[in-house]
């Protein structure tokens, strides 16, 4: 059974959660600690080049893709962004070439800078051109309404957006942003197909979450910014305090040996 399989078998029944690495070392961390799938993460792999969201290319997206999914055996789903339809060969060439590192899925946002929320009806069309190539390619696609990220607070035409992207071939389907159970619970009655779920602050817990129908957790950027997070916390009290006490945090060298022990770095 290849990744695709595996990766669209995880949906069928009950919830699994689904931790976005931002390189290969956090990839191989969350696979040892036991997560069945992973994602990747616009923001954190643009942290990790010291640049904000959104400011990736194409090209050092797929390079990024290729080595996580190359370092880890679990199936692993892309955060495309818009998947890049400016690029040459548009939104299908952009599948085409993820389904070519060896990933078992990838998303498509509603959303493009510089102009915002696109319309239903392009959102749609980027859908279509998506799912079209991820069918021929054994991608799981997932369809993102951005709404609530952007400062649209209108359920109503979130779950209109996402049917209409189930409608236009999206395999599962995802409104980052929302916190509410009984909003999360419309949605997952409203669209009836697999939907994911962002941790977030407020955001329910995972039994609750699967009590309600939700078949898919994922952090975004979240954790990559957590160890960042730490990172300047440590150098903060390094630099003005010069005391070590940000080293009881330190991961253990028996799991870092666990971890990492005869992996083959793509990029060596």
């Amino acid at each position: 059974m290849d990744a695709g399989e595996v990766f669209r078998g995880l949906h069928d029944d009950g919830l699994f959660v689904m931790p976005n690495a931002w390189d290969i070392g956090s990839a191989r961390l969350l696979q040892y600690v036991g997560f069945h799938a992973l994602a990747t993460t616009s923001s954190g792999f643009a942290g990790s080049l010291g640049r904000p969201d959104q400011h990736v290319r194409r090209d050092e997206m797929l390079v990024h893709v290729e080595a996580v999914t190359s370092a880890v055996s679990v199936p692993v789903s892309v955060d495309s962004e818009g998947c890049f339809p400016h690029e040459p060969g548009g939104v299908a060439r952009t599948v085409e070439l993820i389904a070519e590192t060896g990933a078992a899925g990838c998303s498509i946002e509603d959303f493009e800078p510089g102009v915002g929320v696109l319309s239903v009806d392009d959102a749609v069309g980027r859908v279509e051109e998506a799912a079209e190539a991820a069918t021929r390619h054994g991608l799981v696609l997932t369809a993102r309404a951005e709404n609530h990220l952007y400062g649209v607070d209108d359920l109503d035409d979130t779950i209109e957006r996402l049917v209409a992207y189930r409608d236009g071939g999206a395999d599962v389907l995802y409104a980052p942003g929302l916190v509410s159970l009984a909003e999360i619970e419309r949605v997952v009655n409203a669209v009836g197909c697999p939907v994911n779920v962002l941790a977030v602050p407020g955001v329910p817990s995972v039994a609750e979450l699967a009590a309600a129908g939700v078949r898919r957790v994922s952090t975004g950027g979240s954790l990559a910014w957590v160890a960042y997070g730490a990172l300047v916390s440590a150098g903060r009290e390094l630099l003005t305090g010069g005391t070590t006490t940000y080293l009881t945090g330190a991961l253990p060298a028996a799991e870092r040996d666990a971890a990492f022990t005869d992996v083959d770095y793509p990029n060596a």
